[in-house]
């Protein structure tokens, strides 16, 4: 496969951003292997999101065609296009590598977990959307290696997508081992140059607007989480970048009643492949901690808290509300030891903390819901301050809980949930752990 198909097969790409020369180009044009299309229809789509919304294509007297010209909003993040940007598509076909690979994963699957597989496998010769519904720890990764190993024989392109960084970032070392013969590439967020026909593509939700009907099986991991279950246009990102009639397999510990209702084929895991019980969230009073850390406190409760952990050399994680709540506390904290940082969303440094956590050279990390997901630490403990706080969804402090206990070695831990007042999403969460735990047995 020459570099051009390789790279542009299945992508939607701006043409000033094109990665190959002018006269490269021309001529796959002139062999009708690739077409230049302009960004924004005569209608008002997008043609990279298909957005087509008036409130999110937008009418703007541009400086490159000297004219009224419309660009859409939504996916402006990925490089603007308006009505004169040219886009760059591949149209001829690319032939399918068939054929035996190597499988890097030699792990086993429990009773619960194979009957999962199995059923995911046959969803996907069937071209059915399929729900895996897991919970947290079920080891639904290790789930879906069989079926991508069978659908990367036979010669199908597989997307592996989900709405976080870290989420993807946590899965590419395992799937670079589990297929160590596959090209995968691995998108985010300023993600670095990668070459080759991606077979496997872990991406963030978000870059799916740069795909058009590119994959024949489209995994859709924390299918419930923000952005994506908040955003109409990640939806359609999935279900453009999917080749026709390609299925979807969404995969969640905490799937919505709208998913669950939409997508008829499930699997149901409530049980930890360990075979041990979700570790059940306790409650204790944080009164005023909010005033309490404005003043350039750690609440006494949380400081001692914090305190054992330190002493029994727990690795821990503390959820905050807010990231202006992290920022005021962060400095407290490294008073208490240097060895605790902060992360959210917007630290450059924050894989690098994660690993320094990972690896012992930290000791705690605060942070705010960007690690509810896609994080597995041995022996991590959990607290989240202000779990009253609306920030705080029962699906998110469920996901929270889910970071404790989830090595064989280390099957349990604590999950503490700080409030200034109980609220409902803290039972609720907790009530779900419960049942989760009790459907495992029965």
């Amino acid at each position: 496969m020459r570099p051009m198909e390789a790279f542009l097969t299945g992508r939607v790409w701006i043409r000033q951003a094109f990665p190959f020369s002018e006269q490269e180009l021309q001529e796959a044009i002139q062999q009708n292997k690739a077409q230049v299309i302009a960004g924004i229809t005569d209608a008002g789509e997008c043609r990279r999101c298909l957005e087509r919304s008036q409130a999110s294509i937008i009418a703007y007297y541009c400086a490159t065609c000297n004219k009224v010209c419309r660009y859409c909003r939504t996916c402006i993040k990925m490089g603007r296009i308006s009505s004169c940007t040219e886009l760059v598509v591949w149209t001829a076909p690319t032939a399918k590598q068939i054929g035996p690979r190597v499988f890097g994963w030699q792990g086993s699957l429990t009773f619960l977990q194979e009957k999962a597989s199995q059923a995911i496998s046959a969803s996907i010769e069937r071209g059915s959307d399929h729900l895996l519904y897991a919970v947290c720890g079920a080891g639904k990764t290790e789930i879906l290696f069989a079926p991508i190993y069978e659908a990367l024989q036979k010669g199908l392109r597989i997307c592996v997508a989900a709405p976080r960084t870290d989420v993807i970032l946590e899965l590419a070392p395992r799937f670079h081992q589990a297929f160590p013969d596959a090209t995968i590439h691995t998108l985010y967020g300023n993600s670095p140059e990668q070459n080759g026909y991606g077979e496997i593509i872990l991406t963030t939700t978000h870059q799916l607007y740069r795909f058009h009907e590119a994959f024949d099986v489209l995994f859709v991991d924390e299918a419930d989480a923000f952005p994506y279950s908040l955003d109409p246009s990640l939806e359609r990102a999935v279900k453009k970048a999917r080749k026709r009639n390609a299925p979807i397999i969404y995969i969640s510990a905490t799937p919505s009643k709208t998913l669950q209702k939409n997508v008829s084929e499930h699997s149901t895991i409530f049980r930890r492949y360990h075979g041990a019980p979700l570790p059940v969230p306790s409650y204790r009073a944080l009164w005023n901690y909010e005033r309490k850390i404005h003043r350039k406190k750690i609440p006494v409760p949380l400081k001692k808290w914090i305190e054992d952990k330190l002493q029994k050399k727990q690795p821990f994680l503390l959820f905050f509300p807010s990231v202006e709540l992290i920022d005021q506390a962060a400095p407290l904290l490294k008073a208490i030891d240097s060895r605790i940082e902060a992360v959210h969303s917007k630290d450059p440094d924050r894989k690098e903390k994660v690993l320094r956590l990972r690896n012992g050279a930290l000791l705690g990390l605060a942070t705010s819901t960007i690690l509810e997901r896609g994080i597995t630490i041995a022996n991590l403990q959990v607290a989240v301050i202000g779990a009253d706080h609306r920030v705080f969804d029962a699906a998110a402090l469920i996901q929270i809980a889910g970071r404790v206990g989830r090595s064989a070695a280390d099957p349990t831990g604590d999950v503490l949930f700080f409030h200034d007042g109980i609220a409902h999403q803290m039972d609720q969460a907790r009530q779900t752990i419960l049942s989760y735990n009790k459907e495992a047995i029965t």
